[in-house]
């Protein structure tokens, strides 16, 4: 209702053009620039003009242009060298083992390099570390088929993989942090153009290196280009801006255009509140210590002070639950990439038929990490994705084993359904944490926890194969480890938040 002057009438309205004067005159005092969009906000912060959102579209496109490229450039340095190995092992003159160190490589530096990423990131922001990952990936793909020797190979591997292992870390936190409206969008788009990085290096490694004289170094080296191109993306995203009153924000620290802060984002750490699914408005929240309404499976208790210090996050169930099953899902993926093959050659089936059904099964994660994402999203409980993708797992390897030749299609397609555990867990990275900060402790967290878990499971399958001379025993233990994995989906499926139960005290004793 307007306000009442003395006489008991409505206040006028301001003139419309003394409105328009005012804002000319914001303009001014806000530096002369002739657009009005951040002197509006200031003087009535309840207002959303239309001027004041044009100039954070160019930047919304190129944030989503941003995560896509990251994402396309977070496997091509593995995969193209698994296609060229023979190659490169012949090149150098790499042993045996050193090769083994060499496809181990990858989770080693995921686990080591990934914990660095909170850090980083607290200190500017997700965009600059996502930028210099970029980088390293470009520098290290391009330098390490030229450094000569296998010293040199290794340590250039190792810095590609370095960025990798920063920007994995970072990927659910920038979807959650520019874009908490649509995490289940933005995880399908960056699962996909994985995927698709991933299966698109591996096939076209050997052409590439064909078409380039028959060069295994340009084979690989190619492969920094698509980096490079992120690079370049990056650069606008991570720079510096001064803001209207003269402060100096980062591209991570919600500048954008026009003092605006990135799409969905008011603060570095926008909190969620409980109960809240995407896509749904936030439920009241009540004061900090007053009881809540339980939600179900729950029980009732004070809800968490926004401004209390961060739980820790080993003591979050939940958080172990993730960083196990992405640990299991990654032993399982990293099995299928190294030994299936292998598996449909000691069936009977040509080289040629081995590589175009491994294909396949990378090829159909491509949709599916889209679609699987925004499904997730729209759920409350995600425990029965989790268990979907497990009971495939297990349905293709019990076909690998009956009839390895006979359903081979069949198998595959199964083996390429239960793959996508891998968009799952990403996307519930980004749903079990109230704020962009706690996505980022717990993308650390499950991803180191995981990566270290990953680190023994192909070796060991190598080292079965080896002593009994066929895949019943291997087969039998990737199904354990398939059953591990299920287990631990479901229960990292189920709607918790990891700050409730750091927040919780430990049990006596």
């Amino acid at each position: 209702m307007p306000e009442d002057d003395t006489r008991g009438r409505p206040a006028p309205r301001p003139d419309a053009a003394a409105v328009r004067s005012g804002e000319k005159a914001g303009d001014r005092a806000a530096g002369g620039s002739g657009r009005t969009g951040a002197s509006v906000s200031a003087a009535a912060p309840g207002a959303a003009p239309a001027a004041a959102a044009r100039p954070s579209v160019w930047r919304t496109r190129l944030l989503i242009a941003g995560i896509a490229l990251a994402a396309l450039n977070l496997r091509p340095a593995i995969t193209s060298l698994g296609a060229l190995l023979e190659e490169v092992r012949d090149g150098l003159g790499m042993s045996g083992a050193t090769a083994g160190l060499l496809t181990s490589l990858p989770s080693l530096c995921f686990a080591v390099f990934g914990v660095m990423a909170p850090g980083l990131a607290r200190r500017g922001g997700p965009a600059p570390v996502l930028l210099a990952g970029m980088a390293a990936i470009a520098a290290g793909v391009l330098l390490r088929p030229f450094a000569g020797g296998t010293g040199g190979f290794l340590a250039g591997s190792a810095l590609a993989l370095a960025g990798i292992a920063l920007s994995n870390v970072l990927m659910p936190v920038a979807v959650k942090r520019w874009f908490p409206d649509r995490v289940g969008t933005m995880t399908g788009l960056y699962s996909m153009t994985l995927a698709l990085g991933t299966a698109l290096a591996a096939a076209a490694a050997v052409p590439a290196a064909q078409v380039l004289g028959g060069s295994w170094r340009a084979g690989l080296a190619v492969w920094a280009l698509p980096a490079l191109a992120a690079v370049l993306v990056w650069l606008p995203l991570a720079g510096v801006r001064t803001g209207r009153r003269g402060r100096t924000t980062g591209a991570a620290g919600a500048a954008a255009p026009g003092g605006r802060p990135f799409p969905g984002e008011r603060d570095r750490d926008r909190t969620v509140p409980a109960g809240t699914r995407p896509g749904t408005a936030p439920e009241p929240s009540p004061a900090p210590g007053q009881a809540r309404e339980p939600e179900p499976g729950r029980a009732p208790g004070p809800a968490p002070d926004p401004a209390a210090p961060a739980p820790r996050i080993t003591r979050s169930p939940t958080a172990w639950a993730l960083g196990c099953f992405f640990g299991f899902q990654s032993t399982a993926a990293y099995i299928i990439m190294g030994w299936l093959p292998q598996i449909f050659r000691d069936a009977g089936l040509p080289a040629s038929t081995a590589g175009t059904l491994l294909a396949v099964t990378m090829g159909l994660s491509v949709p599916l990490s889209f679609l699987l994402p925004r499904i997730a999203a729209g759920m409350r409980h995600q425990s029965a994705l989790a268990a979907l993708l497990g009971v495939s797992g297990l349905a293709g390897y019990a076909g690998l084993y009956l009839a390895p030749a006979a359903g081979a299609w069949a198998w595959v397609l199964l083996l390429g359904i239960s793959n996508c555990a891998f968009p799952l867990v990403l996307t519930l990275i980004g749903m079990r944490s109230r704020t962009s900060a706690g996505v980022t402790r717990l993308s650390a967290f499950a991803q180191s926890t995981g990566y270290l878990i990953s680190v023994p499971g192909p070796l060991l399958i190598g080292v079965l194969y080896q002593h009994t001379g066929g895949w019943s025993l291997p087969l039998a233990l990737m199904s354990g480890l398939m059953v591990l994995q299920l287990g631990l989906g479901v229960r990292a499926g189920r709607h918790r938040y990891v700050e409730d139960e750091g927040r919780r005290p430990l049990p006596a004793g």
